[in-house]
């Protein structure tokens, strides 16, 4: 690339990545608040649980009369990337919006990512056609998206940017993708937490153990289990959804199903800690000790929701499980209970969503630096364990194609 190359690339993405960093971060900003009131009231009006079957069959009908391909979420952006067949549609990012806040309204267990990443790359890859992007831009636009999303929606711009690359380019990028990447990563947790003053979850491990042997040899068999967890969670979510696929021809009703059987479980259990994000119960996961089965019900709540047709992502789901079972562990594993919290928080992501490197810095912009080696040993750990399988089904780890 020469100087006048470089000078038109250096050009074009510092707007574009600009304008695609303030879409996203501004449509992340927005969905933070809506999701914060709907988990505020429906713990105010726990009768709306009741409704879960009924807010299940309209997200349902609504995606399969009108959705079009929106349907399939995440995988869409991954099947773009590799293909770059057919535009993401614009109404990907009110449609996930929408059926996101109501899921969590009426009791679904599910996240956030899934939604601010959809939507980020939903509403780059507009810009496709506004400024005639060849294929290869194409590419790195919606890259910016998915960064932008993932950065603005956690508050981890280094981890939004790698994690953009890492899990669309499996680790097999080209150097023109780094800095549109990065940069609306920033642009996005700016835009959502500066300009639109939407904060995020703030958690600490107060003790970090020395890098002894023996101190790290403890992080290996706690982050097997991380990766056999992740494996777990995958799978489940999975094979809900093939049942479901399988056993009821008609959409609208698998949600119907599946939100009656999630509204039983909450009413006959006696606890909403299960449901929703699960914020404060991830937050106690790295201050005292919680009851072992905490992961298991998790895992099983949210692949009954997502599988079953809901809307919503499955990190911060994979956050509970991963800092619930970490916090476990520590009955049996000589570390610090924080600490083992937090590997278990970005171990089973990363073992989920084969995406180590983003994990690994993920964890350290979220509970600092100086826990990284244990933190990037637990990520690195969980991904060898967990497998090849992943929570997208579309993620294809042995990818061909020309990267950007």
């Amino acid at each position: 690339m020469n100087g006048k190359e470089l000078a038109r690339y250096v050009a074009l993405w510092l707007g574009l990545a600009t304008l695609v960093g303030i879409l996203s971060g501004s449509a992340s900003a927005i969905f933070l608040v809506f999701l914060d009131w709907a988990t505020n009231f429906r713990e105010a009006n726990l009768w709306l649980i009741a409704l879960l079957p009924l807010a299940g069959f309209g997200i349902g009908y609504v995606y399969y009369h009108y959705g079009a391909n929106s349907t399939k979420g995440n995988n869409l952006l991954l099947e773009e990337l590799y293909q770059s067949k057919n535009p993401i549609p614009l109404r990907m990012t009110p449609f996930v919006l929408f059926g996101t806040i109501i899921t969590h309204l009426f009791g679904g267990s599910a996240g956030r990512e899934g939604t601010a990443v959809q939507m980020g790359g939903s509403l780059a890859d507009q810009l496709t056609r506004w400024f005639s992007l060849n294929r290869e831009n194409r590419r790195l636009i919606i890259i910016c998206g998915i960064a932008g999303g993932f950065a603005s929606v956690f508050g981890t711009p280094l981890a939004g940017a790698i994690f953009s690359l890492e899990w669309m380019m499996t680790r097999r990028f080209r150097w023109e993708s780094i800095f549109p990447a990065f940069l609306a990563a920033f642009v996005a947790d700016w835009t959502c937490e500066l300009a639109w003053g939407v904060g995020h979850t703030h958690y600490s491990i107060p003790e970090i153990p020395i890098h002894s042997f023996v101190n790290l040899a403890w992080v290996i068999p706690a982050a097997i289990a991380f990766g056999i967890s992740a494996r777990l969670f995958a799978e489940t979510g999975h094979a809900i959804s093939a049942f479901f696929k399988k056993t009821i021809a008609y959409p609208p009703l698998r949600p119907v199903i599946g939100g009656t059987l999630v509204a039983l479980i909450v009413y006959f259990s006696g606890t909403t800690t299960y449901i929703g994000l699960g914020i404060p119960r991830i937050v106690e996961a790295f201050e005292t000790p919680l009851p072992w089965y905490d992961w298991l019900v998790k895992t099983g709540l949210t692949g009954l929701t997502l599988g079953s047709g809901f809307k919503g992502g499955e990190v911060t789901p994979l956050f509970f499980t991963g800092a619930t079972l970490g916090n476990a562990l520590s009955a049996w594993i000589p570390l610090p209970l924080a600490l083992l919290a937090g590997m278990g928080f970005v171990g089973v992501f990363s073992g989920a969503t084969n995406t180590p490197m983003a994990c690994t810095v993920m964890g350290m912009e979220l509970f600092g630096y100086e826990g990284g080696i244990f933190l990037g040993l637990a990520c690195l750990v969980a991904y060898f364990f967990s497998g090849k399988g992943s929570i997208y089904a579309s993620q294809n780890m042995g990818w061909k194609g020309k990267l950007p």
